[in-house]
């Protein structure tokens, strides 16, 4: 037995080691349980990996993103084990690792109920406990056919090699290199219990999985394809400890009290008509209310900062996509074209800067009149597949608060410092206060422009946002086409993060579009262009507030921001006064003068979430008082009426939550 030299990596230390020919990633991690995997230059192997003279190891631990992943992707493989343990006659689609958690498509005659997921997990269960062993094996592509000839899906993916999606999930299946198939081994006996064709890595056994949890079924197109046959998809999650998985099923549970699309209907704020269509809301009086107050103080904050208003239409000729180069690159995204004026396609915009390089383009313009900072509250609409919409945060049609900001080469980093700092004011003031940015590069496959241009505008951003102090996270290869961009994320109350505003840096499309100002010296100049969304869209910002506040929103945002108690019929008259009063301070009050009892009309207004319960009883009026009844359960009785007025103006004013 020869020696091996290897390096053994733990974060920034390197242990040199001298083992013998034969000896697995596993013997180099020996009692390290929480390692259940390799990276061998750069590449992730299995425990049982033999190492190489002179390779450099790293353990991979569960808890790990890579780690987790295993898990998950482990898991899917016992899932779907346990699906043809129950179910011979099903078929295998793709069960990758996803966000939290992992799933695995079937070709079954009939959907699974929730009984079959029950039976399905207890199955999970006992192969967990059999400790049956992840084994790798490679095969050429006519000796895999061979084996899986009775798996239509797997066929279909064998002939994906080296072309396989992240999107669909099938490069979990085939990467680009060798093809393999993982056996599960019986620990005791050594027989082959299952097998999957699969790119790995897995954890050594199914007793590594600590625990999981299968959440739920749903129909799904196979590879993502409304063209494709539909299957049953199986949802689960799997976490490095129980502590964990009970932690995150807490979390959920919290996320679905918040969800918007829950809330939206009990709290009477839009709903998504099924004869409109998928993707396109209607906002109800009160959900009206809300928006129309976002919009108004983003409107009077805007015009602060000097931005002006302009509108477009809704629908344009394509040639105007084709300058932009949409049609180009964004086509999939865009509602097909409608065919008028003789022929002339049109289409529904799915960006409103091109129009807003027209109003730009419509004159001659001077270097006085920049920085020109356009503004629209521009609806939109994008061909979202029926799969990913989702409520109000995923839809076809939506309102983007879209500015475009047209300057010189020397105001471009001022510029660009102030939108930031005028983007993250604006957000605080909606009560988001836990930020990251994140800053997106060029797709070295999808974009106009030359190298040089995008490294200035890169490297620009790159500054400004580190001027902000927040944490800064790369985001390779995520930029649109014309241009890198900041995108602002925020944490929400319970954790989740979302990504909000974005701020693009753009040199080419001022270029296709022909853009110039006369500069100083008379010379005819390219603008620079900044793209900026600071809610992203209305309505998912709209949403992320809904979720974050589990709609409880502060006085300043709720569509009633206080509602008059009468303890008996004869103190109506009372708080209709009061009501008259606030209302002529701008305040949105009701009295709820229904023969409901006082404790129901308590009960009512606290499912509505309604910041102020003013009550009033036989002392109230003969003191020209009211009571407060907080949303927590609180009270503050015997208010002179001015006072109670001028008390919820006041937190009103100062956007305070109550």
């Amino acid at each position: 037995m020869s020696d091996v030299r290897v390096i053994i990596q733990r974060d920034y230390e390197r242990e040199e080691r001298v083992v013998t020919t034969g000896t697995t990633a596993a013997e180099l991690f020996a009692g390290e349980r929480s390692v259940i995997a390799a990276r061998v230059a750069g590449e992730l192997k299995d425990l049982s990996y033999q190492v190489q003279d002179g390779e450099t190891v790293e353990g991979v631990e569960i808890s790990s993103e890579d780690g987790l992943n295993i898990l998950r992707h482990s898991t899917a493989h016992v899932m779907a084990q346990a699906v043809q343990e129950l179910f011979p006659e099903a078929k295998l689609g793709i069960g990758p690792p996803v966000r939290d958690g992992f799933y695995y498509d079937f070709d079954v005659e009939k959907p699974f109920t929730p009984e079959d997921l029950k039976a399905i997990e207890k199955k999970m269960q006992e192969i967990q406990k059999r400790g049956q062993r992840f084994a790798r094996r490679v095969v050429t592509d006519e000796a895999a056919r061979e084996e899986l000839a009775d798996e239509p899906y797997k066929l279909e993916l064998i002939g994906l090699k080296g072309s396989a999606s992240h999107d669909d999930g099938a490069d979990v299946e085939v990467g680009a290199g060798e093809l393999t198939i993982y056996d599960n081994i019986d620990a005791k006996t050594g027989e082959l219990c299952w097998k999957d064709l699969c790119r790995g890595p897995h954890l050594p056994t199914t007793r590594n999985i600590p625990a999981f949890k299968l959440m739920r079924n749903a129909a799904a197109y196979w590879r993502g394809s409304e063209k494709n046959p539909m299957l049953q998809r199986i949802y689960g999650t799997a976490w490095p400890s129980k502590e964990e998985l009970k932690a995150h099923l807490e979390f959920l549970a919290e996320a679905e009290k918040r969800d918007h699309r829950k809330l939206g209907s009990e709290l009477d704020l839009f709903s998504i008509p099924e004869q409109i269509g998928s993707g396109l809301a209607v906002f109800h009086p009160k959900g009206g209310v809300i928006r129309r107050v976002m919009e108004d103080y983003s409107r009077r904050r805007h015009e602060e900062e000097g931005y002006e208003f302009v509108y477009t239409p809704h629908a344009t000729k394509g040639k105007l996509f084709e300058t932009s180069g949409h049609l180009d690159w964004y086509a999939d995204g865009m509602y097909p074209p409608m065919q008028l004026d003789e022929g002339v396609d049109y289409y529904l915009k799915p960006m409103n800067c091109p129009m807003h390089n027209l109003i730009f383009d419509a004159r001659g313009r001077s270097y006085r009149e920049l920085p020109l900072r356009l503004f629209e509250f521009g609806t939109v609409y994008r061909y979202e597949k029926s799969g990913v919409v989702h409520g109000l945060t995923r839809a076809r049609g939506f309102t983007q608060d879209d500015a475009h900001i047209y300057c010189t080469r020397e105001q471009m980093s001022e510029e660009l410092d102030k939108t930031l700092t005028f983007v993250l004011n604006l957000l605080r003031d909606y009560g988001l206060t836990d930020f990251y940015l994140e800053l997106s590069t060029k797709d070295p496959e999808k974009f106009v422009g030359s190298d040089e241009a995008w490294e200035e505008a890169t490297e620009t951003l790159r500054q400004v946002a580190e001027k902000q102090g927040l944490p800064l996270v790369p985001d390779p290869g995520g930029a649109a086409f014309y241009g890198p961009k900041i995108s602002v994320q925020t944490k929400d109350a319970i954790g989740r993060t979302w990504q909000m505003s974005t701020i693009q840096l753009d040199f080419n499309l001022p270029e296709r579009f022909d853009l110039e100002y006369t500069a100083a010296d008379g010379t005819k100049t390219r603008p620079v262009m900044i793209h900026r969304a600071l809610f992203g869209s209305i309505e998912r910002f709209f949403a992320v507030l809904l979720e974050h506040y589990a709609g409880a929103f502060p006085a300043w945002l709720a569509p009633v921001q206080a509602i008059g108690i009468p303890i008996g019929d004869a103190h109506v008259d009372h708080l209709e006064k009061f009501a008259d009063a606030a209302r002529k301070q701008g305040l949105r009050v009701e009295v709820d003068s229904s023969s409901d009892r006082m404790q129901k009309k308590i009960r009512n207004a606290q499912k509505q979430k309604v910041p102020f319960m003013v009550i009033a009883g036989d002392e109230d009026m003969a003191n020209g008082a009211v009571s407060f009844r907080y949303r927590d359960g609180s009270q503050e009785n015997g208010i002179p009426v001015d006072e109670a007025i001028a008390k919820i103006a006041k937190v009103v004013e100062e956007r305070a939550q109550v």
